[in-house]
């Protein structure tokens, strides 16, 4: 039974959104959990708003009650970001899913949050243009700003907050603001765009997007290629990025990972032992440039077995088997589950930092694929587990505890890539030092009343 605050909540809401306010048993639970091992936690309600004023009402609502909110893209996050901890309401933002602006001769388009970026890519695919970033899933465009994602192509093109220009956005109370503008710079005031990119839903809710477009290149070629340890395969990476060779994805993924690749597809079979997936954009004369001066580096460092893809299905099929890489990991035990960590070093500390990280593996007895963006120097651990075993699971949280800590021990970060939400909050003080108590001081001015989110990234007093 809801507390009284929050029925009061659901009350008014259910006035304003009608039927689109959901109390149903299965959309409750669809809205508990993300793809991640956090325990689920079901909310009391789900509002599907459909315009910018409906969300600013059911905020008004929320302040004026004290209710919890959550936004809610579509749950493909891997640290608890979205499980409503203190029940109340939960935002789906899925029909608000209108692509409102193609601005061809400037390169960018407006869209609302619940715009997916295959969808957006769809739409584009006739202009020439193309929107970059890709976390693998095919995730809404306002959950990547706010939790900043990224993926494997951001080694060219860069992370969410480096193409994102503008935003509406919902404070707690209800206020509608707009940051930044069309315009590709701006040196007037505080970067608030980019304030609540990565704020992961804990200062009001994304209601619109500007984000930037890039032209489709004239041509496409990509490749994998295999290597005897890791630590030459990641030596091949730092040189080609300190030449500038321009790679437009460049991924490591270990030979542990390489045995679930295979049984996970097994129509691609392919060596196990440690792998780059490699893409280059271009001219065809670039391209062909960079395919030979990258095929040098690699036969420097041992590495052999290349397989080019240039054709369209080819590529796809390759980079769909890399974005399953998660699924392909989890067939190494069949009926088990994962813990997820990912951590962002210096790309000169990769190599080391990758050569302890196994031996950490090692010692904890568990069997955990690696996958990495490479070329920017973040990587991904699963370490695959029994749920049901809490020794399994105790030594996999602390195998992950090491493998953060190891990075910050590197002058990194606890997270490149999937954020902070309930997984990762404990290292935040130890990676930001009073930078983080400062997250706080801007919290409690925005969020006075701790509704949105509350629980993730940064704790009230």
């Amino acid at each position: 039974m809801p507390d009284a605050h929050i029925e009061a909540a659901i009350s008014a809401l259910r006035e304003i959104l009608g039927d689109r306010l959901s109390t149903g048993a299965s959309i409750l639970d669809q809205h508990s959990h993300d793809e991640a091992y956090t325990t689920p936690v079901l909310p009391d309600a789900v509002a599907f708003p459909e315009t910018t004023e409906e969300v600013s009402q059911l905020l008004r609502v929320c302040s004026q009650h004290g209710c919890p909110v959550v936004p809610y893209g579509i749950g493909s996050s891997l640290e608890g970001h979205i499980v409503p901890v203190q029940g109340g309401i939960t935002v789906d933002t899925s029909r608000m899913n209108r692509i409102l602006q193609i601005n061809e001769s400037d390169l960018d388009a407006v869209v609302e949050p619940g715009v997916t970026r295959v969808q957006l890519n769809d739409e584009l695919r006739a202009t020439g243009l193309m929107f970059t970033v890709d976390p693998g899933a095919n995730a809404t465009l306002g959950g990547m700003a706010a939790t900043r994602a990224s993926g494997t192509n951001t080694v060219r093109y860069g992370t969410m907050a480096d193409n994102v220009l503008a935003l509406e956005v919902v404070l707690p109370d209800g206020q509608i603001i707009e940051t930044g503008s069309r315009a590709r710079k701006s040196s007037t005031g505080y970067d608030l765009t980019h304030l609540f990119v990565g704020s992961e839903g804990t200062l009001g809710i994304i209601t619109k997007l500007t984000v930037k477009l890039r032209g489709q290149p004239e041509n496409i070629a990509a490749a994998t290629c295999v290597f005897p340890e890791i630590a030459s395969a990641v030596d091949t990476v730092i040189l080609a990025v300190q030449m500038g060779l321009p790679m437009a994805r460049i991924e490591l993924l270990d030979e542990v990972q390489m045995r679930g690749m295979n049984i996970y597809n097994p129509d691609m079979p392919m060596p196990e032992a440690p792998h780059l997936f490699l893409e280059f954009h271009g001219t065809e004369a670039g391209v062909a440039e960079q395919v030979k001066t990258f095929g040098e580096l690699v036969a420097e460092h041992g590495g052999s077995d290349f397989k080019w893809a240039t054709k369209t299905e080819d590529r796809n099929r390759l980079w769909q088997a890399r974005h399953n890489a998660y699924y392909a990991g989890k067939a190494l035990r069949p009926g088990g589950n994962s813990v997820v960590t990912d951590c962002c070093v210096p790309i000169s500390a990769l190599a080391e930092c990758l050569a302890k990280t196994k031996e950490l593996i090692a010692e904890a007895g568990l069997m955990a694929p690696i996958a990495g963006h490479v070329g920017d120097g973040n990587f991904h651990l699963l370490i695959l587990v029994d749920p049901e075993d809490a020794s399994e699971m105790a030594r996999a949280a602390e195998l992950a505890n090491q493998v953060n800590m190891l990075a910050l021990e590197f002058g990194g970060t606890v997270s490149g890539e999937h954020g902070i939400g309930l997984g990762k909050r404990k290292y935040l003080a130890q990676e930001h030092g009073a930078a983080y108590g400062l997250m706080g001081v801007l919290k409690k001015a925005i969020d006075p009343g701790n509704i949105m989110n509350p629980g993730k990234l940064v704790t009230l007093n």
